[in-house]
């Protein structure tokens, strides 16, 4: 873990992550485009270009001791040939979104417009307004509204009254769905920050003002009056609210809105893939919370469907995400089936990819996979392994928000250690964590219970360890459907554990046979 943190660090230069991102057709395209330039493939920029290439980690003392450039030239030349690096990527096919696209229409509509060629202008201003509304483009739609009532000013035809009501009818429009737009974009995105700042509702009085938030800041809307984008701004919304507030049925539904909205026209696939497998994620991660085994079955079988045959365009961003997203379903389909034996050939595929992207993949999806593979060792019985990889969770120091997840990892690293027969470290694993609660605010009653009796087992009698683990199961109970207690059940399955202890089988068994009373209801 110190490794993966310390690398990560090296590697925070904005210049030298954009270089190590590029891949091999960009850096050729790189090439070409300097030679394009003339009289700049020995200039200082490509020099210092491929300088970094071929630098592991940055260290600016190299860069300065290789001659290319003095110290107080480096910032300068930094800037400059990470605009080089940004122009030519604008002109690599493979970048040309629909966005770029109307943008680039936009530039030359504004020069033709400049060099008083206003009838030219107006048409490819026309063309370029048509593609944005097919597109739902509708804040660059506005932009080449007002600059054609510009030009409609000095273009004078006998039709501009007529021409002046229908731009302005436009503008107006577009101006409204944009309002709506923003307003959605600003409740869902200030949802989402509170989710990732506060974590879920722990609480009457935070539901209350969560509540009242969200319905305050919801503007008034008409349905039917909405495009793409407003509908996915209102689905996100809802999503991150239900989130919050802990009612997963909910998540589920408007996650699945969320993905209906791009199965219905799959030109928004190619246009917002990033928002597209983000909603993929939500609707399995949803599936798997309210149990719905045959439709998380189904969505991710379309899921890698869909990365094989290229449905989802594939880039530097989209590459890493579908990674996250489809090897962390992967392992929750092995939790969901208790078929944990089966699932341990991801560990190493997982730790490969993990090895590839960690220059660019976010230290919290690192050891959010750790944790998840602890829990697949956890269930097929290996401990020892369990362990190992929380360890590297709970001597993470860059993890500040993520305490529900070391939270967890400690618990499950004291369960783990008592199920090794690790008595002897038991008592230091039980006062670290118990250390380690003690700074979080909001402690679940959960946590306070189960860490309590853990700690009293090792105070027990061989012949009385079942009586009371059917002590601990009755005290947990109660909060299995308490509305601000159960998400702590939906990291670890606390229940299956001590049933396992209570029945003497396996942790998987109990895990399939609640499955297959649940298939007969």
């Amino acid at each position: 873990m110190s490794k993966i943190v310390t690398l990560a660090n090296h590697q925070n230069d904005a210049l030298f992550v954009l270089i190590k991102s590029l891949t091999k057709s960009e850096k050729r395209q790189f090439n070409l485009y300097v030679g394009r330039l003339g009289g700049n493939v020995d200039a200082k920029f490509f020099s210092l270009f491929k300088f970094l290439e071929k630098l592991k980690v940055y260290d600016e003392k190299t860069i300065i001791s290789s001659g290319i450039v003095s110290k107080q030239q480096l910032s300068n030349l930094k800037a400059h040939l990470y605009k080089q690096i940004l122009i030519s990527l604008r002109l690599n096919p493979a970048h040309k979104n629909i966005r770029i696209q109307i943008r680039e229409q936009l530039d030359f509509a504004t020069v033709l417009y400049q060099k008083g060629l206003y009838k030219q202008s107006l048409k490819l201003l026309d063309k370029a307004k048509n593609l944005a509304l097919e597109n739902e483009e509708k804040n660059i739609a506005y932009e080449i509204v007002e600059l054609e009532k510009v030009i409609e000013t000095q273009y004078i035809t006998r039709s501009l009254s007529n021409r002046a009501d229908q731009l302005s009818v436009q503008a107006k429009t577009l101006s409204q769905q944009n309002v709506i737009a923003s307003k959605l974009s600003n409740l869902s995105l200030q949802l989402y920050s509170h989710l990732l700042q506060n974590g879920y509702v722990k609480n009457n009085e935070e539901l209350e003002f969560i509540n009242e938030y969200f319905y305050s800041k919801l503007p008034k809307y008409d349905f039917n009056t909405f495009g793409f984008r407003e509908k996915l701004w209102l689905y996100k919304s809802h999503l991150w609210f239900s989130f919050l507030t802990q009612d997963f049925i909910q998540s589920y539904k408007y996650a699945r809105k969320w993905v209906d909205l791009f199965k219905e026209d799959h030109k928004h696939i190619n246009q917002h893939p990033v928002f597209y497998l983000k909603g993929l994620n939500y609707l399995l991660e949803a599936s798997f919370f309210v149990q719905k085994e045959s439709t998380f079955k189904a969505e991710l079988k379309s899921f890698e469907l869909e990365v094989e045959q290229n449905i989802i365009p594939l880039n530097t961003n989209t590459e890493i995400l579908i990674f996250q997203y489809l090897y962390a379903n992967k392992l929750h389909l092995h939790f969901l089936e208790a078929t944990f034996v089966d699932g341990e050939y991801l560990v190493e595929i997982i730790n490969k990819k993990i090895e590839n992207y960690k220059s660019r993949l976010d230290n919290h999806y690192i050891v959010m996979f750790y944790y998840k593979i602890a829990c697949l060792y956890f269930g097929m019985g290996k401990n020892e392994l369990c362990i190992a990889y929380l360890q590297k969770i709970i001597k993470s120091k860059n993890l500040s928000s993520a305490e529900d997840l070391q939270c967890f990892a400690r618990i499950l690293n004291l369960i783990a250690h008592y199920e090794c027969g690790l008595d002897y470290d038991l008592e230091r694993q039980f006062v670290d964590t118990y250390k380690f609660l003690l700074k979080m605010e909001n402690l679940q009653e959960v946590q306070k219970v189960f860490l309590t009796s853990i700690r009293d087992l090792s105070d027990v009698f061989p012949h009385e360890i079942k009586n009371e683990f059917k002590k601990i199961h009755t005290k947990l109970k109660k909060y299995e459907n308490h509305p601000y207690e159960k998400r702590a059940f939906l990291y670890l399955d606390i229940f299956s554990w001590l049933e396992s202890k209570i029945q003497n089988k396996p942790i998987a068994t109990i895990i399939k046979e609640k499955i297959n009373i649940s298939n007969k209801k």
